[in-house]
């Protein structure tokens, strides 16, 4: 019996993807509400001439949980995050059902006592215009869902760098 070349296409795009060596990225299911802001965390937005950071974590400490640098205009995002030792070097983001998965180098943290994941990334990337929009982005780690809500009033930073950033 002969089949239908839909049928047979989707056979082999399921086996090929049986071979794939890397765990799928985790299913979202997108409710229409921000997840909820941490009492004491926010993004917040350092500029230094033609730099800038727009990091989440408590002001005026050590404890960034997710940090975003940019040269003005550029275009361009250098991901910064924290992560245990031995996490795959990458990081995975997703805000409002678009997910990306940036590969990372990773060296010794001098702040904890895991690692510090590095990427770059388009600024223009569907997960960044997302949070630009909603004032949220989600960091996956380790099978682990770690979200970085604003508090109220700070989506004006959050857009600020994006237009800085070019």
């Amino acid at each position: 019996m002969r089949l239908p070349p839909v049928l047979l296409l989707s056979a082999i795009a399921l086996t090929a993807g049986a071979c794939a060596t890397r765990a799928p990225a985790p299913t979202l299911t997108v409710s229409g509400s921000a997840p909820p802001p941490v009492a004491g965390y926010d993004w917040y937005l350092h500029m230094n001439g033609d730099d800038a950071r727009l990091a989440y974590g408590q002001e005026d400490s050590d404890d960034l949980r997710l940090g975003l640098d940019c040269r003005r205009g550029t275009g361009r995002l250098a991901l910064s995050a924290t992560g245990e030792t031995g996490a795959a070097p990458e990081i995975q983001l997703e805000s409002g059902g678009e997910t990306a998965l940036y590969p990372a180098s990773a060296e010794a943290s001098e702040l904890t006592d895991g690692v510090l994941l590095s990427a770059p990334a388009p600024a223009t990337a569907p997960v960044f215009r997302n949070f630009r929009a909603l004032g949220w982005l989600t960091h996956w780690q380790d099978g682990g869902r770690h979200p970085y809500a604003a508090q109220p009033g700070s989506g004006e930073r959050i857009a600020r760098f994006f237009v800085f950033c070019g």
